[in-house]
């Protein structure tokens, strides 16, 4: 995806509130997504950097759960999906990780991570998926948005 489609994603999956009982509905239409797909995931939630929803399948381990931190990480700093992050330094010819000056032990630029924007607010939280490719991830989350919107 290149940035423009990106920044429209956001735009599109933006919630107009966002409850800790939003975090558990989100968290538990990913979950179901995975097990749709046969796949093992790690989901994490955050509301005003405090969270509330985090869920390891069966399958995923210790890494995953880390994974889970350091693509949010990119969400908490820049307000911008972990993917939109990615796609920003490779397409400046580059990597995050060698142009950033955040630590990579703690930042990671790869798909997964989303934020969750309100309208009229902003940024209220994020949204990030573990266990699969950064690819996949991004599309996990997404579609966990998507869903979750479609019933509000």
């Amino acid at each position: 995806m290149n940035l423009q489609t990106l920044e429209q994603l956001e735009r599109e999956l933006e919630f107009t509130g966002f409850t800790n009982e939003d975090a558990l509905q989100l968290g538990n239409l990913i979950i179901q997504y995975a097990k749709e797909n046969n796949a093992a995931i790690a989901v994490h939630i955050e509301r005003c950097r405090v969270p509330v929803f985090t869920h390891l399948m069966d399958g995923t381990s210790e890494e995953n759960y880390a994974w889970l931190f350091r693509k949010k990480r990119i969400v908490d700093h820049y307000n911008r999906s972990s993917a939109y992050i990615e796609t920003r330094f490779i397409e400046s010819g580059t990597t995050h990780t060698a142009s950033s000056l955040l630590p990579p032990g703690d930042y990671q630029a790869v798909g997964g991570s989303l934020p969750i924007r309100v309208k009229g607010v902003g940024v209220v939280g994020s949204v990030t998926v573990g266990g699969l490719t950064g690819e996949l991830d991004h599309e996990y989350a997404v579609e966990g948005l998507r869903r979750f919107l479609s019933g509000k």
